[in-house]
C-alpha cells in the first residue's frame, strides 16, 4: 500500500521517544525523523504533516506539500512565523499542561506560606525556631492572568484549597473556576486585590510587556508574581526594579525573555526570587502522543482537525 501522508517528526532531543508513540493505520504513513536542521532539510519537501518543536523557520520555504503542523508544547508562537505558509493548519496540545502547572503554582505558593526556606535554613544551622509560624493559603486571593484551559485548571486547584480566585481574560466571561473574571482593561484592579498573580498568557503582540511598571505598582507590597506563560509578557526591567525596592513580595519565574537566563542577569541575585528553568509545564511524549494520533487519524480520513490555533489571535 502506498503511504498517503509523509510525517516529519522533528525534535532536537527526544525525536526517537516521540516517534515510538506515533500510531497510524498500517501503510498509511511514511514517518521521517529528524533532530537537526540538516536532517530535516532532506525530507521537508516531501512532508505533508509536521509534528515538531522549534522547527527552523527557514525550512518552510521548501515545504511545498506541508498542510498541517502539530506543535509540541504549550506555546505556539515559535510556529506562527511569517515564513509558515498560510495554507498550513496549526494545532496545539490542550489538556496536557494544566495539571503540571497547577501543581507548580500551588507548590510554590505553599513554599512561601509554609516558610520552607526559613525552616530549611534553620535546620542547616541546627536552630529550633518555634516562634516562626506558617500561614494559610486558604483565604488568600489568587489572580490568574489568562483564563484559558490551563488557567482554569489552576483556578480549580486553588479553589479546592479555599483560595479566592479572580481571573483576567480578553472577554471577561465568567467561568466556574473563578469567583470573578475581569476584562484585560481592568487588569490593575484584579492585581490590586490579589495576594498571588499568576501569568499564564501566550506571547502575542497584545500580551508582550503587558505586566509593566503600572501593573506591578498596582500589586500589593506582600504579593508574589508567578510567571509560567512567556517571559516577554513581563517587563523584566520593571520587575527587577519592583523587586529591588521591595514594592512586591517576590516572584517565582519559570520563563524569561531570553532562555537560558544569562548568568549575569540581575534576576539571579534577588533573595525574593525563585528561578526555575522552564519546567512548570514539561512536554512529555506520552501525554502529547494521543492528541497527535487522534488528529492524524482525522487527517488521513479527511476530517476536520481538533485544537486548531487561531493564527490571527496567536493561540
Amino acid at each position: 500500500m502506498t503511504p498517503t501522508a509523509t510525517v516529519l517528526l522533528y525534535h532536537p532531543y527526544e525525536a526517537a521517544r516521540y516517534a515510538a508513540l506515533v500510531r497510524a493505520a498500517r501503510g498509511r504513513v511514511s514517518l521521517q525523523i529528524a533532530a537537526t536542521p540538516d536532517a530535516a532539510t532532506k525530507v521537508i519537501a516531501e512532508t505533508d504533516v509536521l509534528y515538531a518543536w522549534q522547527f527552523p523557520p527557514r525550512l518552510y520555504e521548501k515545504a511545498g506539500r506541508l498542510r498541517w503542523l502539530q506543535a509540541m508544547g504549550a506555546g505556539v508562537e515559535w510556529a506562527l512565523v511569517p515564513e509558515l505558509p498560510g495554507r498550513v493548519t496549526v494545532t496545539r496540545a490542550p489538556g496536557v499542561f494544566g495539571p503540571w502547572m497547577a501543581e507548580y503554582v500551588i507548590g510554590w505558593c505553599a513554599w512561601v506560606t509554609q516558610r520552607m526556606a526559613t525552616y530549611r535554613e534553620a535546620q542547616r544551622q541546627h536552630r529550633w525556631i518555634g516562634d516562626v509560624l506558617p500561614h494559610r493559603l486558604g483565604g488568600t486571593t489568587l489572580a490568574i492572568v489568562g483564563m484559558g484551559d490551563i488557567g482554569r485548571v489552576i483556578g480549580r486547584a486553588a479553589r479546592a484549597l479555599g483560595m479566592r480566585v479572580v481571573g483576567v481574560s480578553r472577554s471577561g466571561r465568567p467561568v466556574r473556576e473563578a469567583h470573578r473574571v475581569y476584562r484585560t482593561s481592568a487588569l490593575t484592579r484584579a492585581l490590586s486585590e490579589s495576594d498571588w498573580v499568576v501569568v499564564v498568557l501566550p506571547l502575542t503582540p497584545q500580551t508582550r510587556g503587558l505586566i509593566g511598571e503600572r501593573e506591578l505598582a498596582a500589586m500589593r507590597p506582600t504579593a508574589w508574581l508567578i510567571n509560567i506563560g512567556r517571559g516577554a509578557v513581563v517587563d523584566e526591567g520593571a520587575l527587577a526594579r519592583a523587586l529591588e525596592a521591595r514594592r512586591i513580595g517576590g516572584a517565582v519565574l519559570d520563563v524569561f525573555r531570553s532562555e537560558p537566563l544569562p548568568p549575569a542577569h540581575p534576576l539571579w541575585g534577588f533573595d525574593n526570587v525563585v528561578i526555575t528553568p522552564h519546567i512548570s509545564g514539561p512536554s512529555t511524549p506520552e501525554e502529547i502522543a494521543p492528541i497527535f494520533n487522534d488528529n492524524l487519524a482525522r487527517f488521513l480520513a479527511g476530517r476536520r482537525l481538533r485544537h486548531v490555533v487561531d493564527r490571527a489571535r496567536g493561540y
